[in-house]
Parts: C-alpha cells; sequence; structure tokens
C-alpha cells in the first residue's frame, strides 16, 4: 500500500481526469511498479527501491505532461483527419446523388445563383456608395468631410461648399487635426483642337496626396511652395489611365505641356494606379493645384487679382480633416463649429450683407468622408438602401423555394432515411450528409451567382454610379466574400427544413411504406414557405407598382417647358479674352447660324438653365417692405424668340420681344405663382419691379407665364421671372435650340456647326435637354426598373415555387386521385380539389404580404412622388397579378391529376 500511495503521490493519477491524462498516468504507473519491482529483486527494500526509482524517473509531472500533450496532439491530428475524411464521403456522397438528378439539382443552383446573384450586384454598388472607404486612403476612420450648417426659418441645412476664404479660416484656427486639404471636381476641356474632351479634374491641394498611400507612379506631386494663392504654379499630375490611354505609357510624359481648361500646365508626375481621390464615382484623369484653378477661374468671374481668393461669396470647393490621434468625432466638431463662428464673424466684418450669426446658429460637423452618408443623403442612395432590401426579398424567396424542393426531396427519400437508420447509421451522421448537401447546392449557386453579378452589375453600377472606378464582381475581394457569406447562410437555411423532417422520421412507419412511399402527406411547413414567398413577392410587387406610377406622375407634370425637342448649346471661351462688345455678337452670330441648321425650328439666347444654373437678384416692389422675406425668386435674361423655342406658355400679356431694346423700357414675364404672391389682389401687368437696386430705373410686367420649375420636381410653387437678353447682362449666357424630333438626334451636327464659330481654342457644348432633367428624375426612374425587375423576379420564383410543389404533391396523390375518380368523382372536382389548394396559398399570400406593405408604406412615402403608398389601384392590380399567377401554377397540375387512370392508380397499391 505505501508503495502504491507514493506512485499516486508522485503521478497525481485523478480517476475523473481526461482519457489521455489518464492513460498517460496509468502507463507511467505501470513503469513505475516495475522499475521497483526490478530494484526489490536485486535486494533492495521497497522503500529504498521506491526512492531509488523517483530518482532515476526525474521530473515525472514533466514526463507526464510533455507525453500527454504528445497524445493528444495525435488524437486530435487522427479526429482531424476523420472528420475530413468523413467531410469527404458526405461532399462526394452529395455530389453522386446530385449527379443522378441534373433537373433537380439545375432548379436549385439556378434558383439560388439568382437570388445571390441579386445580392452581390447589389452589394458592390451600395458597398461603393455607404462603406468601402477610398481607395488608398491611409486612415479612413479619422478623415471626414466638413459640412456646414446653418439655421433659417427653424430648418437646419448642410453644406459641403465653402470659398477659399474660408477653407483658409478654418485651417489656421483648428487645432484638432493632423491633416487639412481642400478639393473640387470640375468637368474641364482637356487637350487642344479636335482633341480637346470634357473630363474629370480633380482640382485639389498640395496636402491632399497625404491622406492617401499612393507613390505617384512617374515623376511627382506638387508640393506647397506650388500651390500658393499669390503665385500659383502651372503644374499636373496625370491618373495612371490618361498616362497609358493617351500617352501609351511613356515616361517622357514628364515635361510636356497639357492645356486643362484655360491654362497651360506642365506634366511634373504621374497618380499611382487606382488613386482617385475621395470618390471613385468620378474619377479625375488629373490633378491640378487648387490655386492655380482659383486664379484663372476667379479671372472669369471678374474678380480682380488678389480677392478670389479672400472672398467668401465664391462658395466652389470641399474639405476634408484627419483627427489627430485621441480626438473625438465631438471634439473635432466642436473645434470646427469654433472656427466657422469666427470665419462667419470675419464675413460680416468685410461687409457681406448675411444674417447675423445669432440668427442663423453657425456650426460645423466632421462627418463621413463618403459624401452619400453626409447630412444631405441624396435620393439615389436612398433608393439604393430599399433596392438592396428588396434584393434582399429576393434571396429569401429563393431560399424558401430550395427549402421546399430539397423538403420534397427529404420526403421522397423517407424510406431510404427509415432504412439507414434501421441499419445503425446516427440521426446526426445523416443529418450531417444532408446538410453537407445543401451547403453544397448553395456554394455551386453562390458560383454561378457570380456569374449573374458579374453581368447584372454593370448594369446597376452603370444606374447608380455611372463611370465608378471599380473592378467588375468577379475581382472585387468584398464582394466575393460576401457572396461566400450569403452562399453559406443559403445553404444552412435552406438545409433546415428537409434537417427537420429526417429528425422526426419514424423508422417504423418509413420501413412499412413499402410501395406507398410516395402516399400523400400534408405538410404544414411546405404550406408556409410557399405563403411566405406569396407574401414577400406582394410587398415588392407594390413596390413596383408605387415606384411606377411615381414615375408616371413625375413625367407628366408639367414643368413650363418642354423638354424633348430642346437641346441647349454653352460657350466654354477656355481663356479666350473678349470683351462685352464682342461676346454679344460672338452670341448673336452662333443664334444666326443655330437658325440656319437643318431640322431647327427655333432659337434663342438665354442666361440660365433650369436644374442646372440658377440666376436670383434682389426685387424691389411697391408697398412691399422685403420682397426677398417671401421666398427665392430666380430670373432668366432671354431673348425673343426664347418662349417659342422652349415651349413656355404666355397666359396673359406678352412674352419678350424684339422691342424690348437696350434702349427700351425695362420689360418682364413674371411667372403665375410670382405673380399671385406679389399682387394677390391686383393685376400683375404693367406693375414695376426694380432689379438689383431700389435705383435701378422700372421694369414693367409685360406678361404672365405658366409656372416654371427649376430648381425641384414637386409642387410646391417657384418664383420666376424673365428678362430682356437685350437689357441685362447682354454677354452672358448661351443658346436654347428647338428641333424638329428628339434633340438628342441633333445635338452632334449643332455642337459641330457652332464650333466653327468658336475663335482660338474656345468651344461648344451641346446638351441635349432630356439629359439634364432626366437627371432629377433618376432616382424615380431606377426605382421603378429595380421594383419592377426585382419584384418580376420574385413573383417567377414564387410561381416556380408553387408549381413545384403542387405538381410534386399531386404526384404523391395519384393513387388517392385514383380513387377519388373510381368512385364517381368528375374531372371538374379533380381540377377544383387541385387548384383550390393552389388558390388558398395565393390567397394567404396576398392577405399577409398586404398587411406588410400596408406597415411598411410609411417608410416608402418620401421616395413617391405625389403617390400615395397605400393606392387601392396598385393593391387591387397586385392581388389580381398574384391570384392569377397562382392560378396559372396550380392549373396545369390540376389538369394533369384529372387525367390520372384509376386502373394504374389502384394497382400501384
Amino acid at each position: 500500500m505505501g508503495r502504491i500511495f507514493g506512485i499516486r503521490r508522485a503521478l497525481r493519477i485523478d480517476r475523473g481526469a481526461p482519457d489521455v491524462d489518464r492513460s498517460v498516468d496509468e502507463e507511467l504507473a505501470f513503469h513505475f511498479d516495475m522499475t521497483v519491482r526490478d530494484l526489490m529483486a536485486n535486494g533492495m527494500t521497497p522503500e529504498d527501491a521506491r526512492v531509488e526509482a523517483e530518482r532515476r524517473f526525474g521530473d515525472v509531472q514533466g514526463a507526464r505532461e510533455r507525453i500527454a500533450a504528445i497524445d493528444r496532439t495525435r488524437i486530435g491530428r487522427e479526429r482531424r483527419a476523420a472528420s475530413l475524411d468523413a467531410l469527404w464521403q458526405d461532399i462526394r456522397y452529395a455530389a453522386r446523388g446530385l449527379w443522378k438528378k441534373p433537373a433537380f439539382t439545375a432548379a436549385v443552383v439556378g434558383t439560388l445563383a439568382l437570388g445571390i446573384g441579386a445580392n452581390a450586384a447589389m452589394f458592390s454598388v451600395v458597398d461603393q456608395l455607404l462603406f468601402r472607404p477610398p481607395p488608398l486612403m491611409r486612415n479612413a476612420a479619422a478623415t471626414h468631410r466638413v459640412y456646414f450648417m446653418q439655421t433659417f426659418r427653424d430648418k437646419e441645412s448642410a453644406s459641403a461648399s465653402l470659398g477659399y476664404a474660408r477653407y483658409t479660416d478654418i485651417v489656421s484656427s483648428t487645432r484638432s487635426f493632423a491633416r487639412t486639404a481642400g478639393f473640387a471636381g470640375r468637368k474641364m476641356a482637356v487637350g487642344t483642337g479636335d482633341a480637346a474632351r470634357e473630363m474629370q479634374v480633380a482640382v485639389v491641394s498640395a496636402s491632399y496626396f497625404e491622406f492617401f498611400d499612393a507613390p505617384p507612379a512617374l515623376g511627382r506631386y506638387f508640393v506647397a511652395a506650388e500651390d500658393v494663392p499669390t503665385a500659383p504654379t502651372p503644374v499636373a499630375v496625370l491618373s495612371a489611365a490618361l498616362w497609358r490611354t493617351q500617352y501609351g505609357a511613356r515616361r517622357d510624359v514628364l515635361g510636356q505641356q497639357l492645356q486643362i481648361g484655360p491654362v497651360v500646365y506642365t506634366i511634373i508626375g504621374v497618380a499611382a494606379p487606382g488613386f482617385v481621390g475621395v470618390s471613385a464615382i468620378e474619377p479625375p484623369v488629373a490633378f491640378i493645384p487648387i490655386t492655380r484653378h482659383g486664379s484663372a477661374q476667379g479671372a472669369t468671374l471678374n474678380f480682380t487679382d488678389g480677392t478670389w481668393n479672400t472672398t467668401y461669396q465664391w462658395t466652389w470647393m470641399r474639405m476634408i480633416v484627419e483627427r489627430k490621434p485621441g480626438v473625438s468625432v465631438e471634439a473635432a466638431s466642436a473645434d470646427l463649429s469654433s472656427a466657422f463662428r469666427r470665419s462667419y464673424q470675419a464675413q460680416i466684418d468685410k461687409g457681406s450683407k448675411i444674417p447675423p450669426a445669432a440668427l442663423v446658429h453657425p456650426r460645423a460637423i466632421a462627418a463621413s468622408i463618403l459624401s452619400e452618408r453626409g447630412p444631405n443623403p441624396s435620393s439615389l442612395s436612398k433608393v439604393a438602401t430599399w433596392v438592396s432590401g428588396v434584393a434582399f426579398i429576393v434571396l429569401l424567396i429563393a431560399c424558401a423555394n430550395v427549402a421546399n424542393l430539397l423538403l420534397g426531396r427529404a420526403l421522397r427519400r423517407r424510406r431510404e432515411i427509415a432504412v439507414r437508420l434501421a441499419l445503425g447509421v446516427g440521426r446526426g451522421r445523416l443529418l450531417s450528409q444532408l446538410l453537407t448537401e445543401s451547403v453544397l447546392l448553395a456554394v455551386l449557386g453562390g458560383v454561378a451567382g457570380i456569374v449573374v453579378a458579374q453581368w447584372g452589375g454593370a448594369a446597376l453600377r452603370a444606374a447608380f454610379a455611372d463611370g465608378a472606378a471599380v473592378s467588375g464582381v468577379a475581382g472585387d475581394g468584398r464582394t466575393l466574400l460576401f457572396v461566400g457569406a450569403a452562399a453559406l447562410l443559403a445553404g444552412l437555411t435552406t438545409g433546415l427544413a428537409p434537417l427537420a423532417q429526417t429528425w422526426r422520421t419514424d423508422v417504423t412507419g418509413g420501413l412499412r411504406a413499402g410501395a406507398r412511399e410516395g402516399t400523400y402527406q400534408h405538410s404544414t411547413l411546405r404550406f408556409a414557405l410557399l405563403v411566405m414567398q406569396g407574401a414577400l413577392s406582394v410587398v415588392l410587387l407594390v413596390g413596383a407598382g408605387l415606384f411606377v406610377r411615381s414615375l408616371h406622375n413625375v413625367r407628366s407634370l408639367r414643368l413650363g417647358y418642354d423638354v424633348q425637342p430642346v437641346v441647349i448649346a454653352e460657350m466654354n471661351m477656355r481663356g479666350v479674352k473678349l470683351d462685352s462688345v464682342s461676346t454679344i455678337a460672338l452670341r448673336h452670330r452662333l443664334l444666326e447660324e443655330a437658325k440656319a441648321i437643318p431640322g431647327v425650328e427655333n432659337a434663342a439666347l438665354r442666361n440660365t438653365i433650369p436644374f442646372w444654373s440658377t440666376w436670383s437678384g434682389a426685387l424691389f416692389v411697391t408697398g412691399i417692405d422685403s420682397v426677398s422675406a417671401l421666398g427665392e425668386f430666380d430670373l432668366n435674361a432671354v431673348s425673343t424668340e426664347y418662349f417659342a423655342t422652349s415651349g413656355t406658355r404666355i397666359l396673359r400679356g406678352r412674352g419678350i420681344s424684339d422691342l424690348d431694346t437696350e434702349h427700351a423700357p425695362g420689360a418682364m414675364v413674371v411667372s403665375e405663382s410670382m405673380a399671385k404672391r406679389l399682387w394677390p389682389t391686383g393685376n400683375a401687368l404693367g406693375q414695376c419691379v426694380r432689379v438689383s437696386a431700389d435705383t435701378m430705373p422700372c421694369s414693367y410686367v409685360v406678361g404672365v407665364s405658366e409656372n416654371v420649375r427649376s430648381n425641384e420636381l414637386s409642387d410646391n410653387p417657384e418664383y420666376y421671372y424673365f428678362l430682356s437678353a437685350a437689357q441685362f447682362h447682354p454677354d452672358v449666357g448661351g443658346l436654347s435650340v428647338r428641333v424638329r424630333g428628339d434633340g438628342a438626334g441633333h445635338a452632334d451636327e449643332i455642337r459641330r456647326r457652332l464650333q466653327r464659330l468658336m475663335p482660338g481654342a474656345s468651344y461648344v457644348t451641346v446638351t441635349p435637354f432630356a439629359d439634364v432633367i432626366g437627371h432629377e428624375m433618376s432616382s424615380w426612374k431606377l426605382g421603378a426598373t429595380m421594383f419592377v425587375t426585382f419584384g418580376a423576379l420574385a413573383l417567377t420564383l414564387a410561381a416556380i415555387g408553387l408549381y413545384s410543389v403542387i405538381a410534386y404533391n399531386v404526384a404523391q396523390r395519384t393513387h388517392e386521385l385514383g380513387v377519388r375518380i373510381a368512385l364517381g368523382a368528375q374531372l371538374r372536382d379533380i381540377v377544383r380539389l387541385v387548384v383550390r389548394e393552389g388558390l388558398l396559398v395565393g390567397v394567404v399570400g396576398v392577405a399577409l404580404g398586404g398587411l406588410l406593405a400596408l406597415l411598411a408604406a410609411r417608410w416608402v412615402k418620401p421616395l413617391l412622388f405625389n403617390e400615395s403608398p397605400r393606392d387601392p389601384a396598385v393593391y387591387a392590380i397586385v392581388i389580381i397579378v398574384l391570384l392569377g399567377a397562382a392560378l396559372s401554377a396550380s392549373l396545369i397540375p390540376a389538369l394533369r391529376a384529372s387525367k390520372v387512370d384509376p386502373n394504374v392508380a389502384l394497382r400501384s397499391d
């Protein structure tokens, strides 16, 4: 007993220890006993033998731990090998089973491919708009756009625009930032002669490049010494894409000259491949100093030398900042707000006529670097978010469809499963095989989904972010990771239904099924999955109907002018200096040339373009203390034929005519909403309005036009008026041209004809007016297109799922139907029996889906245009469509059921 106690004390054997530890302890105890026995056989006393054995064994505990570690490693390796071997067997077993059922496999993989592909394509868009940091940015988490907030009439507005003077105030007054930079994006003519093309150019401060880990591919970036307001240097850095496409990636590009806008720049470097700055939506072709562009552009805006960078009125750039380590977003915003308030007061001290700070409560915030997540998210980003939810619903419908197919497959295999259970196969092993099968199908669906996303993603990116500098889905690691996660989730989700069915399998009942294996059994789970598909389809179809109605409403809205037959021509002087008289003469030559072009019906001069450019000035009307307090009044200075060119109707009086010359009394045409606002109880015709200053001569109202929408598509009245182009800044603006047919088809010819008259490096751009207005309608058009596409896809999947389930049920009920026919059931009774099942699914799905759509109404309402989210007509159409789809999906199996031969059905028992 003493010897055994010594061994136990040395080895600390614990009968409750893990198997490995207990096995090691027993083995060491055996060798210890044998050593003690040998020593005692050589004449030692038991105590001396034990002491000598302990000495020989040395650190027993250390040896024990080393041996146990070796055993645990071996056992873990064997278990992993066994698990991998079992997994490989499951994969091979699943692959063989799916290979034997090609139609089933193709249906499941195709269904999952549509659901996963739609989500992958939308993820690639939404990720770029709302989540993906700008490429190559060093510290995106600490980098922010700066927004300036002001309160007006109890409504706070946010703007990211600021002037260079404000920018320098903020830079000099803040202490929370490691880096600051200014930037702007501009469409500018790049190149000369016929090779000149308008392209996106990044106008940036020298500090801008410090925000990115993007060393130049060639040459260098410009530095602070070249970006000084008083002496800016005309240097440029090309994008890697422009360097490759236009310069053949030649290294001798450095030192060459390139005209961008009115300035000739010296190329000093090529940016890193993939470097696009803060936005991949509009990748620039070149980077130029912000001070060089500001100086050149300021000169065209009549800022005298040295004032463009000290004025607060010209807001044309943006600002980004990077927080210092340890500075919170709240502290950074507080620092920005303090600097903004000081800058605001400095603006007042310089004589700017702006409201006092106590009235507008100016403050600034450090917001997301992604503009679509800023305080003013665009309607495009809102629609993208909604469409992402729609794509997810499509995936849910696809998963429900696949789950139904897998559940039907499990029901057909219940005798096979019962036999395997009876032979001793564990339920856990069976569940593993079924889960492996569903995951394998999902992986195949994910691979096919990548193909779908690669094909459909290009169309989505063109719709949401045309020109974005992003790779396709197949080359995007983040999207591929999303596809993998979606496929795994789909595989696990769709496998739950067959797993539950297998877990409940009754071995005795399954073995007794025999030839009656196919006997029909009602499945509540399958019914619930079908109802879910129908309900989700109703939600998508209601959304599609609402967006289609919204798009119809916005297209039917009278804007106050025609769109399709009109093109707009703009002059870009590109540094060509003309005095006022020469500019006026050039505008009139262009006007006469435009009228002479075949296919042109009318042409006119104008200053501004609705939804593109606006011009507002102070107005003074007798009897009204402050006209500006009544709202915003926008103007357009036009020539005689403008109203015939634009299609704007004159309701009373006349339009601008040849009588309204430079020295004639001032003439004004006001919109109907403006007339009602300024003279609610009187006649607007003949009223005197002084423009710009109360000391100016009267401009007399000679006509009232229909209402014109120039800033937003809504029913809210906008105040708009027209002056004579001969009387108000006759040297400013371009042309509006009306053609026969569609304006887009004549744009190129008009541009070529007008370009012949442009002096020097100046040029003309001609844009179909429909392109300008189309951008304003893009969110409704996009929403309607996406909802209709995904809604149709969802309805198709739901109909296919319903058809497959009913067809399966009919096949399973062959014996029952044969008995019914043998007992005298009429064919119409059999058809009614089957169709009733499909219509029941449709009715329950419509009821549940309609309820879900009504609950979501208040969230979708802001995205609609003059459309109620509870429009009964839309709901009625959706109900008819879904019930029609349910009827169609049920009818074919019903007709097949009516042809069952009772003799064949009864002999199958």
